[in-house]
């Protein structure tokens, strides 16, 4: 199912285009986000047909890099520096080192926390090496936990849909209560390539 977030606004805003896939099975295609071209050559992870799949709720806006571990290093307490002072909506996506693209779209920025924060617009996905996305499932509420030394999308009797440490470097991915999702990575841990954060304008 293409078209993983919450649309806003009325319906015309968000233009939508059937196509046919192989097997006459009819596939729904998001409109491309403002500044596709400038997106794809900031990013060192995503590409055209990754874009075009992400969250309605990304069109019509413009996407912004606030954080890539290659501009600004391997560190989680950076990556809040670049966050604080932003209300918008975030993109996460990463490459691990099987080649895996992944990531978690957040209903709010990536910040410290005491406790889980966030809304059900939150959602897990992967794009490679094939598409999914995992809703909330509304079984908890744990949507987003930042500490100092890492931060947490989704839990669960002990369990985290998306979990990495403070040098952004290693991760682990399991199912979870929150996304009812499949372990995003090549494996249930993983090590990182590339980690970027998107935010909207």
């Amino acid at each position: 199912e293409f078209g993983c977030g919450l649309s806003e606004g009325p319906e015309e805003a968000w233009p939508m285009v059937s196509v046919e896939e192989g097997g006459g099975k009819s596939l729904v295609l998001d409109r491309e986000p403002e500044g596709l071209g400038d997106i794809l050559e900031q990013s060192n992870i995503l590409e055209a047909d990754h874009v075009r799949r992400l969250p309605p709720r990304t069109v019509g806006h413009t996407w912004r890099l606030a954080y890539s571990t290659s501009r600004h290093g391997s560190s989680l307490r950076s990556l809040y520096r670049k966050l604080s002072g932003s209300d918008s909506p975030s993109l996460i996506v990463i490459k691990d080192s099987r080649g895996q693209v992944f990531g978690a779209f957040l209903s709010h920025p990536l910040r410290p926390s005491e406790s889980f924060y966030g809304t059900g617009e939150t959602f897990l996905f992967t794009v490679e090496p094939r598409f999914e996305c995992f809703h909330w499932t509304g079984e908890n509420s744990f949507f987003i936990k930042g500490d100092l030394d890492s931060f947490a999308i989704g839990g669960g009797s002990g369990h985290f849909g998306l979990w990495l440490d403070e040098m952004l470097y290693l991760g682990r991915s399991s199912p979870c209560c929150t996304f009812d999702n499949r372990c995003l990575a090549g494996a249930d841990d993983f090590r990182v390539v590339e980690l970027e954060v998107w935010t909207f304008c």
